[in-house]
């Protein structure tokens, strides 16, 4: 039997299925219930946020002929034809690869032909910002006064790339990251209708790993499920990773503080061995610095990280031993390390330096 990627699996069919953007499937819910639909929407945030998805469910939905709570029911003549891939009242359009200004004046041309069986024919344009300036100039005229039966919809991932001119015409809905604890529900569901058992820290790893983006989040999900066949432990998961786990962290900085230059070096000569990524290591001390500054500085600690009681705690204990300037410092020693690391050919030596620059208080591009 084709494997399906989980995150085309599990990609959403309804308002309600969409996790972590609320704000915006409940009022586009809402139009839809209340008839006020609007004839240009922008869709702008991170990738995998679920702005295609929720276009594509906003197309069947304004079709379909006894929506549910706003959604399409999935069981009318509309939402049945609508369900095929080569429909001609949902067009996609992919504007990295279409973004000459004949492609928009294809596109004018043919928002002249009512919509076949259908009430709307919707346009989605994707990567819209990838258009050419006569590009956008051409698609102005058609977003300010499209035909009744077109919607548009603009989805972006750099809305600051955008003219003001077709930012005024559209309605905007900003697509948020999505949390580390609605991703991880979100991945238990998802593994639990594949049958693929975990345990919890596995789950927060996984989701914390795919950093707001419920794509990302899934297709490491993916990956993950196959190397371990299908029963996910903590260890397995930071191997495939090749992210390091709290107590070495804890470790190192316990090092750093002490300015235990061996012990250092011994630590990394550990990391490389077990055939850790060096930059996400340095990426992981960037973040751990981090951490322990929001538990020094913010008094809701707990809410902002997320972390189990216990980690918690052992975080907060360290944090204490440290200056908020030396903190402040080590995050931008390391996430500055960390894109250095993709391309140098000596990464361990860098990264050695870094750490050892960093634990002294030198700065390493003035010495």
């Amino acid at each position: 039997m084709e494997h399906i990627a989980l995150y085309r699996k599990y990609r959403p069919k309804s308002f309600d299925e969409v996790i972590g953007q609320d704000h915006i499937t409940k009022t586009l819910a809402n139009q839809i219930m209340s008839g006020q639909i609007g004839h240009a929407y922008l869709f702008t945030g991170t990738r995998g946020t679920g702005k295609t998805s929720v276009a594509k469910i906003f197309a069947k939905s304004v079709n379909c002929l006894s929506p549910v709570r706003g959604s399409a029911c999935g069981k009318c003549e509309n939402c049945k034809r609508l369900e095929q891939e080569n429909d001609i009242n949902i067009i996609e359009i992919d504007a990295a690869s279409n973004n000459k200004v004949d492609d928009i004046r294809q596109i004018r041309e043919k928002v002249k032909f009512m919509p076949v069986g259908a009430k709307y024919k919707v346009y989605i344009v994707d990567e819209v910002h990838m258009l050419s300036d006569s590009a956008f100039n051409a698609l102005l005229k058609t977003l300010e006064e499209p035909p009744s039966y077109v919607i548009f919809i603009l989805a972006t991932t750099e809305v600051h790339k955008l003219p003001q001119t077709i930012l005024s015409r559209c309605v905007r809905f900003d697509f948020r990251l999505v949390s580390v604890d609605m991703l991880a529900k979100h991945l238990a569901k998802v593994f639990d209708k594949e049958n693929i058992k975990y345990d919890e820290e596995s789950l927060r790893i996984i989701a914390s790993a795919g950093e707001g983006s419920v794509r990302d989040t899934l297709s490491i999900a993916d990956s993950i499920a196959s190397f371990c066949q299908k029963d996910i432990t903590k260890e397995k998961t930071l191997s495939v990773l090749g992210t390091t786990d709290h107590d070495l962290i804890l470790n190192f900085f316990d090092k750093l503080l002490d300015k235990d230059v061996g012990g250092v070096l011994s630590l990394i000569d550990q990391i490389e061995k077990e055939g850790k990524n060096l930059a996400v290591f340095a990426k992981d001390l960037s973040k751990h610095s981090r951490d322990l500054l929001v538990c020094k500085a913010c008094k809701n600690a707990k809410e902002i990280l997320n972390l189990p009681d216990e980690i918690l705690e052992r975080y907060v204990q360290q944090s204490a031993r440290f200056a908020e300037k030396d903190l402040v410092r080590y995050m931008q020693v390391f996430s500055g390390a960390e894109s250095e690391l993709r391309y140098t050919l000596s990464v361990r030596l860098l990264l050695e330096t870094t750490c050892l620059a960093a634990m002294l208080g030198y700065d390493v591009k003035k010495n």
